[in-house]
């Protein structure tokens, strides 16, 4: 059990695609909002083919709920799938913000 609870409080990082009517309802602005209350470091951004995308960096309980928040909050309901890697920590943000597709 204490092995669980040390890779769970570990730092990890996250790359998430969020589909589905997921622009057009102020999903990055929710997730940012979301992600700077927990303490996650990372950017959110709109995609050309409709999607969102998340890179987030934290500890992997926060992370957890970041994405347990992001599906309760009003733009749950406009999620249609959601596709997540887990990856290794970098230590590359300052903090949360919005990013646009340019």
């Amino acid at each position: 059990m204490k092995e669980k609870k040390e890779k769970r409080g570990s730092l990890s990082r996250l790359h998430i695609l969020y589909k589905g009517r997921v622009q057009g309802v102020g999903f990055r602005y929710t997730a940012e909002m979301i992600a700077i209350k927990i303490g996650i470091k990372g950017w959110v951004k709109n995609l050309p083919n409709g999607d969102v995308e998340i890179v987030a960096e934290g500890p992997r309980d926060g992370l957890d709920d970041m994405i347990e928040q992001i599906g309760k909050s009003v733009v749950g309901p406009f999620i249609r799938k959601t596709i997540q890697e887990w990856l290794p920590y970098q230590g590359e943000f300052q903090d949360f913000r919005v990013e646009f597709y340019f």
